[in-house]
C-alpha cells in the first residue's frame, strides 16, 4: 500500500529511514577511528565509613587497576590511539582527581596532542553501593562528547567490571 502523505510505500519508507540514519552509524566509527586520546585513569573516592575507619583496601586497589585496564583496552580496540603521558606525569601526580580538577585533563590532553581527555571516577558510598562514570572530553572546547554513570551493587571484581562494561558499550560506543 502507498502511504498517500509521503509517496513511498512500506519499502520505500524503510529504504528512505535507513539511508537517513545511515550517517550515523558512521559517526560513531568516526568518533574513534584513527582518534588519539589521554586516558587519564580512574580514580577511586571512598565517601563510605568504611574506608576512613579501616583505611585503604588492597582489593579495591586491584580493582581500579583492573578496570583501567579494561577501559584501555576497550579503547584500543575501538580504534583509539592511546597517548603516552610522561610529558605530564608531573602535573598529573600533583593531580588528585583528574575528573575534577578545573579543566587541568583538558589542558593536559591539548599539551599532549590528543583529540580527547577521557576521565572516570568510582565512589564508593557503601560497601554495597557504587557508582561510576566515564567522560570523554573535546580538550579544544570542553564539551563532553559521550559520558555516562552507573550505580552498582557490590564490591566485587566481576561488579565493577560490569558496570564499566555497561557505561561503555550502553553510552560511550553507541551508534549515533
Amino acid at each position: 500500500m502507498m502511504n498517500r502523505k509521503s509517496g513511498y510505500g512500506p519499502t520505500g519508507a524503510l529504504v528512505a529511514i535507513c539511508l537517513a540514519l545511515a550517517p550515523l552509524a558512521a559517526v560513531a566509527d568516526d568518533l574513534w577511528t584513527g582518534k588519539s586520546a589521554a586516558f587519564f585513569g580512574v580514580s577511586f573516592l571512598d565517601t563510605s565509613t568504611e574506608g576512613a575507619v579501616k583505611g585503604a583496601r588492597t582489593d579495591e586497589a586491584e580493582r581500579i587497576d583492573l578496570v583501567r585496564t579494561y577501559i584501555a583496552e576497550r579503547f584500543i580496540a575501538g580504534g583509539l590511539e592511546l597517548v603516552d603521558l610522561a610529558p605530564v606525569q608531573e602535573e598529573l601526580d600533583r593531580t588528585l582527581n583528574p575528573a575534577k580538577c578545573n579543566g587541568c585533563e583538558l589542558r593536559m590532553a591539548k599539551r599532549l596532542g590528543a583529540d580527547y581527555a577521557i576521565v572516570s571516577e568510582v565512589q564508593k558510598v557503601s560497601n554495597l553501593i557504587l557508582s561510576m562514570n566515564i567522560q570523554v572530553r573535546d580538550p579544544e572546547t570542553g564539551r563532553n562528547l559521550r559520558a555516562s554513570s552507573v550505580e552498582i551493587r557490590g564490591n566485587t571484581d566481576d561488579s565493577w567490571l560490569r558496570g564499566m562494561r555497561y557505561i561503555l558499550e550502553r553510552a560511550i560506543f553507541r551508534d549515533g
